[in-house]
């Protein structure tokens, strides 16, 4: 079979896939050499003669009876066409629900509380975590056009969303966790200027944690399309897989394992307690960790096996395809949970609802009092009882 020798240009950066709102839409093969879906492998003579910076520019010797591996058209439908849909309806749905929770705690209930501290730090962290979104409806099915800065600012905001929200989901579980368990410690550590002082250490070690991703993505060109993906130095491979196992530790193992711990005391506690709402708190103590679990676990542990891919413990170019896949997929379900967290932390609660209820009720005795003021000024003055002539009088 012929071989030839072509020149190559590839951008200096790793192309590995991380939890990030913009790796996962564009991805490549990220083997240091060239796979067809046999699992062979291209051979590369590199040789740097790119004078731009940069760029390597390589003379490589190829098999023309092998193709490389792509994530095929079967999964750029996929991208374009189920992705924005998927983006656009859970930032609308995020954005209605956690704007509920904020306008309630702010207007009507007042933030007194830990648990009202905890509920209004959530809300604010899923619809940071959702912020990205409408970027990446665009994204999905086009090259990226915002430009270097705006891909990392989306970055950070995507990683602190993430992080926070993870972190006040389980900083509840602890709250709930004290107060059943512990009630006469509970009365000196659960209030507002406590659940602050928390907030802002969390916020905090949130931003810590984002300031990786948000450092290394920048808008790349790859084969004359614009990427946002995290470009590594060479010799820092490293940052990439610290990512990646950042996400399975700060994103799951810790967080499940301690709501684990607190519902299980909680639950124990409860079936020696006599009391007609038990069965109800059994059962939205529940739906909160498999509600978690199944949002969260899927997307952690393809993204775990993603990095065994990265490490070429896994480099076959079939399951490269049905990973990229799988990351996608659990992604857009990951997502949900941010929809979902004000159902079932906030509009779960009785007097949430109560105050929910007033809102709607005042906007609706608003609305209607206006529709009628115009109506009445609309009315011919001949039925109001009288003319052109006795309004000038």
């Amino acid at each position: 079979m012929a071989l030839r020798t072509k020149p190559l240009v590839i951008p200096d950066i790793s192309k590995g896939l991380i939890l990030q709102p913009f790796v996962m839409l564009k991805t490549h093969t990220h083997t240091s050499s060239p796979m067809d879906c046999n699992g062979r492998t291209h051979v590369l003579k590199m040789t740097l003669t790119s004078p731009f910076p940069n760029t390597t520019e390589y003379n490589y010797v190829y098999d023309e009876g092998t193709s490389p591996c792509s994530e095929g058209n079967g999964f750029s439908r996929f991208k374009s066409l189920f992705l924005p849909l998927v983006y656009c309806l859970v930032f609308v749905f995020c954005l209605v629900g956690n704007a509920l929770v904020i306008g309630v705690l702010l207007t009507k209930k007042k933030v007194t509380t830990m648990t009202d501290v905890c509920l209004l730090n959530l809300a604010i962290s899923d619809l940071l975590f959702v912020v990205p979104l409408p970027f990446q409806a665009h994204y999905a099915s086009e090259e990226w056009i915002f430009g270097n800065a705006v891909c990392k600012m989306m970055a950070g905001i995507y990683y602190i969303g993430f992080y926070s929200s993870i972190f006040f989901i389980t900083l509840m579980s602890i709250d709930r966790y004290i107060a059943i368990v512990h009630a006469v410690y509970a009365m000196r550590v659960r209030t507002a200027t406590c659940g602050i002082i928390i907030s802002l250490l969390l916020w905090m070690t949130a931003g810590l944690a984002a300031i990786p991703n948000m450092v290394f993505n920048q808008e790349v060109e790859i084969e004359e399309s614009l990427e946002c993906v995290p470009k590594y130095p060479p010799g820092q491979e490293t940052w990439r897989f610290f990512t990646q196992f950042e996400v399975n530790i700060l994103g799951l193992l810790i967080p499940l394992s301690i709501l684990i711990y607190c519902y299980s005391h909680i639950l124990k506690n409860l079936q020696s307690c006599k009391n007609r709402n038990k069965i109800k708190a059994i059962k939205l103590i529940f739906i909160i960790v498999v509600i978690f679990f199944l949002f969260w676990a899927p997307f952690n542990i393809v993204l775990f096996l993603d990095s065994l891919q990265n490490l070429h413990i896994i480099n076959d170019c079939e399951t490269s395809q049905r990973l990229t896949l799988a990351l996608q997929l659990t992604e857009s379900i990951s997502f949900i949970h941010c929809c979902l967290n004000p159902v079932i932390y906030a509009f779960a609660g009785e007097m949430f609802k109560a105050h929910l209820k007033k809102i709607f009720q005042t906007c609706i005795r608003r609305i209607s009092s206006s529709n009628s003021a115009n109506h009445f000024h609309s009315l011919p003055t001949q039925v109001l009882g009288y003319s052109d002539s006795d309004r000038v009088l």
